[in-house]
């Protein structure tokens, strides 16, 4: 007689292990503010709100579907060529991006300038396909991508909304703060230019990580 198996059950698309997935890079495993990753971009292009939510939009879906393309690889790229198949990858993605920016966002574009072009080197893209990609399935590895993509886009738009707003007093170019808040207008505000100045970024960027460290004390123990 033949014996006979059961199946292991599947695992539910939305387990908690996947949600923690999904989840740690918002927490304790931040990208940034914890791994200290992919800062380059945060100094650069968060001087306006909406440039932000582009460039953070745009590491999302490369980061996503580069892991999502590459666990569904693993098995076929050989080991020696394995950076390679991982940049060819990343760079198509970045280019159909791209591409897809200037025809229908033009003017953030042009502002992100060759800043698109280099979320081919960002490193938590990079070490997450390294990392957690080539070791899991397409739906785990999805889960991974949207959420390192999800920490680094929320960062970029923390940093960009407190520049925008302190630095020129306005939020995607519309006036936020009231021209009666104003010195020239008998008011008591006066915007802060240093908030425009790349160094400002790293000094928000330096509360975040102060913040996120504050909240997770086990990480300074660590």
């Amino acid at each position: 007689m033949s014996q006979i198996t059961k199946s292991e059950p599947k695992e539910a698309l939305f387990s908690k292990k996947n949600v923690k997935i999904l989840k740690d890079p918002l927490n304790e495993s931040n990208p940034v503010t914890v791994q200290v990753l992919g800062i380059c971009s945060s100094l650069a292009i968060t001087v306006k709100l909406e440039p932000a939510i582009v460039m953070g939009f745009s590491v999302l879906v490369v980061m996503a579907c580069a892991n999502l393309i590459t666990s569904l690889l693993r098995n076929l790229i050989p080991n020696r060529i394995r950076i390679i198949v991982q940049l060819v990858i990343v760079a198509a993605l970045v280019i159909l991006v791209d591409q897809v920016l200037k025809a229908y966002v033009y003017d953030v574009s042009k502002q992100l300038s060759v800043f698109v072009g280099l979320i081919i080197t960002n490193c938590i893209l990079m070490g997450r396909i390294e990392a957690f990609a080539l070791a899991n399935t397409p739906w785990k590895a999805f889960l991974d991508g949207i959420g390192n993509g999800v920490a680094y886009a929320a960062v970029l738009i923390i940093v960009a909304f407190v520049r925008e707003l302190f630095g020129s007093g306005q939020l995607f170019g519309i006036q936020v703060i009231p021209d009666s808040w104003y010195l020239d207008n008998g008011g008591w505000y006066s915007n802060n230019g240093l908030m425009l100045l790349p160094p400002m970024a790293l000094i928000v960027l330096a509360v975040l990580i102060w913040v996120q460290r504050a909240k997770f004390r086990q990480l300074i123990e660590n």
